[in-house]
């Protein structure tokens, strides 16, 4: 089952730290958001697959956007 990781706060993304198709392990960081001058790590919250990064670098986002999806 594919698990959606969204973004806790609005802000922008300010670096991607994975990739599609990459291992991940609960807690590994996904990538950083910047918001109100402070760098937020987005972490894994399971273990699996990168299987999609609906976002690039600098792109703006809302609270609760799907940042990536963890097959």
């Amino acid at each position: 089952m594919a698990t959606e990781v969204e973004a806790e706060i609005a802000g922008n993304v300010w670096k991607i730290e994975t990739r599609v198709g990459a291992e991940v392990e609960e807690e590994d960081v996904l990538l950083i958001l910047e918001s109100m001058k402070m760098e937020i790590p987005v972490e894994a919250p399971c273990a699996g697959r990168v299987a999609e990064i609906r976002v690039a670098e600098g792109d703006s986002i809302d609270e609760g956007a799907v940042l990536a999806v963890i097959a």
